[in-house]
């Protein structure tokens, strides 16, 4: 998302920093190429009006155009003016209120409603311990109810029964009654979508609404419907009244304007949005790190965290002490590439690194991708034990089977072998820095409690060195030059 932006932002923010010093005139054509790179993105006019006059106002002072690096500066302020536009308030789901709390999910046909209330189920499990029941209230699309109880067994989670007949304000009553009896902390509630707005959709959400009163009526909407998803968040905020939005495939849309003006039109924060489409695909919307990623500076605490989440600790803490010891075999490989492949789509992850939107071509070049894990997988799964455990015994003739055996070439063997010796090197490295005591505060990024696994990505090929360069965190090695 937001990939478009970011390129034009980063050309235009790239002058700037060039520069020793910066003119009014400077900012002014800099601000100009700002407003029509929102423009192109589909941020809506108002918005994008209010936004760079505000911009403009705080870059134009005297302390920005005199500082030491104006450019830098200029950057800063674009960054919290973007963080105001998104939301700079906490935006966690509200659940402060008297157990079984209501969330309604409601929305137009086709946003992902259903889905998006399986996946916030699943997260406020994981994440806040909380005993969750789902529950359809659409009654008209063939199998949405069904659809809901399939996704509630692969989240885990408890839905209500399935009653045929029943209307949608029965269903509310019933699924509230049930939250009360069974003990259940929140009770979320998928209510029916249309093609489009109308009476009968609005009145419907309504009486739903008095009936359950719930803390959080949140808003699903499509990031990649452009503009009409900020209409559509309009009508649904007057007539309805929300308390937040969560976006949908936002890993779909490269301009992600309408996601910019949502929070401006109708004062309601994003409150999550889905980055894919397992269950388990969903992030808590932070303005800050979006900011940031849009302007190209990564999100390192959205990479740990996501690390934190899907990282098997004792694994991690196992092969960090291997490293610090100077041991790195090619199984030890394997179970990294497995570990980042838990971590979600690669090139999710490396968006979130900093100074990564510069690297595109590299990246290109490289084949950076989920694939690419997967063909790094099965020549390693194709070699012995021995072989693993000691990858000088791979000779020619050894090369030939295991190319055989997974179905690719001699060459990519010989590539895999190569970035295994050069990430064996980079561990060695970091064991003796580790030895002279200069790796404490890395312990959570290099594998500790919670943390990456050692070397970070440096299983990727065309990466190789200790990181630090190019903005990227340590164990995190930059792309070839």
């Amino acid at each position: 998302m937001f990939e478009n932006l970011q390129d034009r932002l980063g050309g235009i923010f790239d002058k700037l920093t060039r520069r020793g010093s910066l003119s009014e005139a400077d900012v002014s054509e800099a601000m100009r190429e700002v407003r029509v790179a929102l423009l192109e993105a589909d941020v809506a006019l108002s918005v994008v009006k209010e936004f760079v006059k505000k911009a403009k106002e705080k870059a134009i002072g005297e302390d920005v155009l005199k500082g030491i690096n104006p450019g830098q500066m200029v950057i800063k302020i674009v960054h919290d003016c973007l963080v105001e536009m998104l939301g700079a308030q906490d935006t966690q789901i509200n659940l402060q209120a008297v157990p079984p709390v209501a969330i309604l999910m409601v929305g137009l046909q086709g946003a992902g409603k259903t889905t998006t209330s399986a996946k916030i189920g699943l997260m406020l499990k994981k994440r806040e311990r909380k005993k969750v029941l789902l529950a359809s209230l659409d009654v008209y699309r063939p199998a949405a109810q069904q659809q809901l109880e399939i996704l509630a067994k692969q989240a885990e989670l408890n839905s209500l029964p399935i009653i045929m007949g029943e209307q949608p304000v029965a269903i509310a009553k019933r699924a509230m009654e049930e939250g009360r009896k069974g003990g259940y902390d929140v009770v979320i509630l998928d209510t029916a979508g249309r093609l489009h707005i109308d009476d009968v959709l609005m009145d419907e959400v309504a009486k739903v609404r008095d009936v359950a009163k719930p803390q959080e009526t949140l808003l699903v909407t499509d990031a990649m419907t452009g503009q009409d998803s900020v209409n559509v968040a309009k009508e649904f905020n007057d007539k309805i009244g929300i308390t937040g939005i969560a976006l949908t495939r936002v890993d779909g849309d490269a301009r992600g304007g309408a996601a910019l003006s949502m929070k401006e039109v109708t004062g309601a924060p994003i409150k999550v949005m889905g980055v894919g489409e397992k269950i388990d695909e969903l992030e808590a919307f932070h303005a800050d790190r979006v900011a940031s990623r849009i302007l190209g500076m990564g999100d390192v605490v959205s990479l740990v965290e996501k690390a934190q989440e899907n990282i098997e600790h004792d694994k991690a803490e196992a092969l960090a002490k291997r490293v610090m010891q100077g041991q790195f075999t090619l199984e030890d490989m394997l179970e990294q590439l497995s570990q980042i492949k838990k971590m979600g789509d690669v090139s999710g992850l490396l968006g979130m690194m900093p100074g990564i939107g510069k690297m595109k071509k590299q990246l290109a070049e490289a084949k950076v991708d989920d694939k690419m894990i997967a063909r790094q997988e099965a020549i390693i799964l194709s070699m012995t034990v021995k072989e693993r455990q000691n990858p000088k015994l791979i000779k020619a003739s050894r090369k030939q089977r295991i190319a055989a055996g997974c179905g690719l070439s001699v060459q990519d063997v010989n590539k895999l072998l190569k970035q295994h010796q050069q990430t064996a090197t980079v561990m060695k490295k970091v064991g003796k820095m580790n030895k002279k005591g200069l790796l404490g505060k890395l312990g959570g990024l290099m594998g500790g409690p919670g943390g990456m696994p050692p070397g970070g990505l440096g299983g990727l090929p065309g990466m190789e060195g200790l990181g630090g360069q190019s903005g990227l965190p340590p164990g995190i090695p930059p792309f070839k030059k």
